[in-house]
């Protein structure tokens, strides 16, 4: 795969629906926490293999048609763990599409228990993936999510397999002061401390890290992503900080996968808080050394522009427009 094209860093599969008409929530979200208990936790639950394939199917139809000739999934299903990596992977696999995924262990539905399954997945999707175009990391799902026991499962599962971590990281204050009312200085100094943060490791926006904790990311070997659109949409702040590390590349977090329009927000953002240009201009490019560090140091070779000319997006649109109404039923009875 050359550098021609985008890689999206950091993205949401399963949010490949919500352009469909997704209902707003009743009342309002007032924060950031907010938006994640109405919106976007309410989807995750109402998920079902059937709707999993079809936003996965759409939001990789339009990410091919718009440039991406990469991406690296976050995902989270409560309902439909065991298995749903496979429901991703062969999706981009048929595409042509590379793509890095993991799933997002977390303890905010069931517990522990619901962390060990979560874990247990991205175990077993690392061990059983055989296609050629698709690799499996750790997940969690942020650490104000999860329990210390939790991050110490995940970071031994990271030694025992060879892998790195993906996870939410400071993208909003809520972050840093759940992990200090737990004894940590920061979300970032806990997963390092308990030992969750191996080189390579995707920290996925870090809008709430001052600049010496992203020097120390950097130090870690940890690669930041910059997701503005999706932080300007939530109201959490600009990621200013990520100007101190070489290491950062560009995602959207769940927003279509256009980069190009992700590039624009960026720029526009960067310049109204007087970010650094040359550290900006890095990041679209980013993406590509990253995936080739989850693919052994090369990049796969990705039929991604063949499979993008033959793809039938009207009739696409028409599945996907009809698995939606199915997926907002289930989403209002939650």
């Amino acid at each position: 795969m050359s550098t021609a094209g985008f890689v999206n860093a950091h993205t949401h599969l399963y949010s490949g629906l919500a352009p469909f008409g997704m209902p707003a929530s009743a009342e309002p979200p007032a924060d950031f926490m907010a938006i994640l208990e109405r919106v976007w936790w309410r989807l995750d639950r109402a998920l079902d293999a059937q709707a999993l394939r079809f936003s996965a199917q759409w939001y990789v139809a339009e990410a091919l048609q718009l440039g991406t000739v990469g991406l690296i999934d976050h995902h989270e299903s409560p309902n439909l763990i065991e298995g749903a990596l496979d429901i991703l992977a062969d999706v981009c696999q048929a595409a042509g599409l590379p793509a890095v995924l993991c799933y997002g262990a977390t303890e905010r539905n069931g517990g522990r228990d619901e962390a060990r399954r979560g874990l247990a997945e991205c175990r077993r999707f690392i061990e059983t993936n055989q296609r050629p175009l698709v690799r499996g990391v750790v997940g969690l799902h942020a650490s104000f999510t999860v329990s210390d026991d939790t991050i110490r499962d995940a970071a031994a599962l990271c030694r025992d397999l060879g892998t790195v971590l993906h996870v939410h990281v400071a993208e909003d204050a809520a972050d840093v002061a759940d992990a200090r009312r737990r004894g940590w200085d920061g979300p970032l100094e806990r997963l390092e401390r308990l030992g969750a943060l191996p080189p390579g490791s995707i920290l996925a926006h870090g809008v709430k890290l001052s600049e010496p904790q992203v020097r120390r990311a950097d130090a870690l070997g940890c690669w930041l992503v910059h997701n503005p659109r999706s932080n300007h949409g939530n109201r959490v702040g600009y990621a200013a900080a990520l100007r101190a590390s070489a290491r950062v590349a560009l995602g959207t977090d769940g927003y279509p996968s256009d980069l190009a329009a992700e590039h624009s927000a960026l720029l526009a953002e960067s310049e109204k808080h007087g970010d650094d240009p040359a550290a900006v201009a890095r990041r679209p490019q980013a993406g590509h050394a990253l995936l080739a560090e989850r693919f052994g140091g090369h990049t796969p070779l990705s039929a991604a522009a063949d499979t993008a000319s033959n793809i039938d997006l009207d009739a696409l649109r028409a599945q996907a427009t009809a698995e939606a109404q199915r997926l907002w039923t289930r989403m209002a009875q939650l």
